[in-house]
């Protein structure tokens, strides 16, 4: 009789005792499904603005090209057209320009246009009246004004002469021409009025004789 009310004292006893484990489970499945179906709308949701696959298809090889000179030159590999997008042939793959010596080219190159030997015949023009302003600057110790008459504008005046210089005579003027203005400049630095003066005109001589071979 007393084994037979313990079991009825210990069996009414558990029916009160604590379900914190079991509701702890039950709280953490139901977070857990919860940041699934959050997790799984978002993916839906970000697949909506992807783009297709480019150039992909069901049952197709891989398709590709290099340069767009190798291969399918309409698949572009590498994000870029390789000139297929033009009207007309570019000079490279990579260029949005036309090919060099084109009709409708705007730069024809060189002493072939006439534009630019008449070009570079201004800026030798202009040189010689900027030359012909160094005995002033000199005669005054103006170093500055002798150094930026020789500096800002000759760079243009020696690709001009260069440029235009086709016999051994003229470039052999040419020669002593660049010679004369690297000297006027050095004597403007170093503040020698007399070997300055000599050498700023044998720059605006010698630059005179050049335009006269031409």
């Amino acid at each position: 009789m007393k084994i037979v009310a313990a079991l009825a004292l210990a069996s009414t006893a558990s029916a009160f005792a604590p379900v914190a484990n079991n509701a702890r489970q039950s709280v953490a499945m139901q977070a857990e499904n919860s940041r699934r179906e959050a997790l799984s709308s978002i993916a839906a949701a970000g697949a909506v603005f992807l783009p297709a696959a480019a150039n992909a298809a069901a049952g197709e090889s891989p398709r590709f090209s290099v340069f767009g000179l190798i291969g399918d030159g309409s698949s572009y590999s590498e994000g870029a057209a390789y000139g297929s997008d033009q009207a007309s042939p570019v000079y490279s793959p990579y260029s949005v320009y036309g090919s060099v010596g084109s009709e409708d080219a705007l730069y024809k190159g060189g002493d072939a246009d006439a534009n630019g030997i008449a070009r570079k015949k201004a800026y030798i023009a202009e040189s010689q009246k900027r030359l012909a302003n160094l005995p002033g600057y000199v005669a005054k110790k103006q170093w500055f004004n002798v150094k930026d008459e020789l500096t800002r504008y000759m760079y243009e005046t020696r690709g001009a002469v260069r440029g235009l210089a086709k016999t051994p005579e003229q470039k052999k003027l040419a020669k002593e021409f660049f010679q004369a203005i690297e000297e006027a400049s050095l004597q403007a630095t170093l503040k020698n009025q007399d070997k300055c003066a000599a050498a700023s005109a044998a720059s605006s001589a010698t630059l005179d004789a050049f335009v006269a071979s031409l």
